[in-house]
């Protein structure tokens, strides 16, 4: 049996191409609780957004109602998993909450109560803003010195009067900075324009800064320590860190996931470093929504120089001889770790 490491995505996944991915989530019964539990609270339902005839940004990308869909979309791709040992999960950003629920850290409900609820706390409160900027090139060679020329620029803009910037998330191959209005757009006056970089995130916070510290509190407020349980499949962070089965204190993981993971940088790259040395599997799994979490695993493992990767060119052959990097939501992929088609 082929083993895998799942990464759940984050936000940003869920755009117009994945409209309709509910329809193979595989628990009818699970995907009703989450739209009672919704309409409970007085939000549209999950199901309401997803068969949507448009996409709307303004609708389907809020907080509030992205997180809590990209959560289902990759618990139901969990569930359909078949046929590939589960030997470790992690995630970016948001999509550590999901790992929590995809490694029984969390019951499937508990998860999408955590989701829900710092989604919608992140969307009311909406402290500042996120962009994306790329530091390897075309070919994804890693690019060391640049990204420390990069993360120098973004400590100069910090340090002037009235600037908030910070690097949110190490994603592979690009850099995610949040900040207020003032340190983004210095960042964008500052840096050449690549293509459609300097790219801003709409409705995106500054996730992963100290802006979050408000976020994080009412968060810590509104969600009890009793959610949390040991972890059955080993969990790996945003900084790289393996919580083993019997050895994570569900305390230290909640005070992390209300903590540290909300208003320090997330180190996504560090996660698939450590995927890929500790767990050594066969597959490295994205489920969905989307697909767009894929460069930045490639990237990571490029920049791990794992089985001697050092280039695009690289992973392109290897994935090609034996497909190692497997996006649920392609449909000539997923057949290979559900079983079949679904």
């Amino acid at each position: 049996m082929k083993t895998a490491v799942l990464i759940c995505p984050g936000r940003g996944t869920y755009m117009k191409t994945e409209l309709g991915s509910l329809a193979r989530f595989p628990d009818p019964a699970l995907l009703a609780r989450f739209d009672a539990e919704r309409a409970r609270l007085g939000q549209e339902t999950l199901t309401a957004l997803d068969s949507a005839q448009t996409y709307s940004v303004a609708r389907h990308s809020r907080g509030d109602n992205a997180s809590a869909l990209i959560y289902a979309c990759t618990l139901g791709d969990r569930l359909a998993l078949d046929g590939v040992e589960l030997v470790a999960v992690t995630g970016n950003s948001m999509g550590w909450y999901s790992a929590l629920a995809c490694a029984g850290a969390l019951s499937a409900m508990d998860g999408f109560t955590l989701v829900n609820t710092m989604g919608t706390l992140m969307q009311e409160a909406l402290i500042g803003g996120q962009l994306v900027y790329p530091v390897m090139g075309e070919d994804w060679q890693d690019a060391p010195v640049r990204r420390a020329e990069l993360l120098a620029l973004v400590e100069q803009i910090a340090d002037r009067p009235g600037h908030d910037l910070a690097l949110s998330i190490d994603l592979g191959g690009m850099l995610v900075i949040a900040g207020n209005e003032a340190g983004l757009a210095a960042f964008e006056t500052a840096v050449p324009v690549q293509g459609r970089f300097p790219l801003r995130l709409g409705n995106h916070a500054a996730f992963h800064t100290v802006l979050q510290a408000p976020v994080a509190a009412k968060g810590r407020a509104s969600l009890p320590k009793s959610l949390f349980s040991q972890p059955k499949t080993p969990l790996i962070d945003g900084r790289g860190h393996v919580w083993w089965p019997g050895a994570a204190t569900t305390g230290v993981l909640y005070d992390y996931t209300l903590g540290h993971q909300v208003v320090e940088p997330y180190d996504f790259t560090a996660a698939i470093r450590t995927a890929a040395r500790e767990f050594a599997p066969d597959y490295f799994i994205v489920p969905g929504p989307g697909t767009t979490l894929g460069g930045a695993v490639a990237q990571s493992l490029i920049r791990a120089n794992w089985r001697g990767m050092a280039a695009k060119a690289d992973f392109q052959r290897m994935q090609a001889e034996d497909p190692f990097l497997i996006s649920m939501a392609l449909p000539d992929q997923r057949p290979l770790v559900t079983g079949g088609p679904s």
